[in-house]
């Protein structure tokens, strides 16, 4: 009937005879606790949290020595309490990586007597969720605050006493070739229009005023 059981369990992710939180939230810098429960016939047994798969070249775990005694592997440990039958693991200066699915075992593979020694351990699947701490809440705000700053306005440089003499000798030079333009125009017009109408006028007053002499009579002009 064991037996039975045991090959039922196969078919579910996870064993009826260990319990524990399905789901756990951890804080990025802080610790993490995780209490995983088991059956009386597994007391003398060892325990073992790894992240799954749970192979041991890829994924090492942690695994108890003796009863009340704490093994420690990097940043996670564990310890196993049988007069409580529950084990606890704590992962220490908790990070963003150490998100995803865990497994909270216990090893009886070849330790059991008969067909069960074959058997897969029995475990207890547990999801770990990391929370962003204050820190890096505060480090992504001010990343935002820094992508929504407005652009800076481009200004102009500012004229320098340089530049103002530059376009005043400019604005001079052109005001010089305007006006000896305007005095040749004006000096064509001189020659060609008014000193011929000045001489015709003068011609006209003279013959006006020429002197006359008296012919028969009458007068006769010179």
């Amino acid at each position: 009937m064991r037996l039975l059981a045991a090959l039922l369990l196969l078919c579910v992710p996870g064993s009826l005879s260990l319990s524990g939180p399905s789901t756990v939230t951890g804080t990025v810098g802080d610790s993490l606790s995780v209490e995983c429960r088991y059956e009386e016939e597994y007391r003398s047994f060892h325990k073992y949290w790894c992240k799954q798969p749970c192979f041991p070249l890829w994924q090492p775990s942690v695994q108890t020595s003796g009863s009340e005694v704490q093994v420690k592997s990097g940043r996670v440990s564990i310890t196993d309490h049988p007069e409580d039958l529950a084990f606890t693991v704590t992962l220490e200066s908790f990070t963003a990586d150490d998100a995803g699915k865990y497994r909270c075992g216990v090893a009886t593979i070849l330790k059991e007597e008969g067909l069960l020694g074959f058997l897969p351990d029995p475990f207890f699947q547990v999801q770990v969720i990391v929370s962003p701490g204050d820190r890096q809440l505060a480090g992504e705000s001010r990343g935002q605050d820094t992508v929504l700053h407005p652009p800076l306005l481009v200004t102009p440089p500012p004229v320098t006493a340089s530049s103002s003499s530059n376009s005043t000798q400019t604005s001079g030079s052109l005001s010089q070739q305007q006006g000896s333009l305007l005095g040749s125009a004006h000096f064509l017009l001189l020659v060609f229009l008014k000193v011929p109408l000045l001489l015709g006028m003068l011609g006209a007053v003279l013959w006006v005023n020429r002197p006359q002499r008296a012919v028969c009579g009458g007068t006769e002009p010179v």
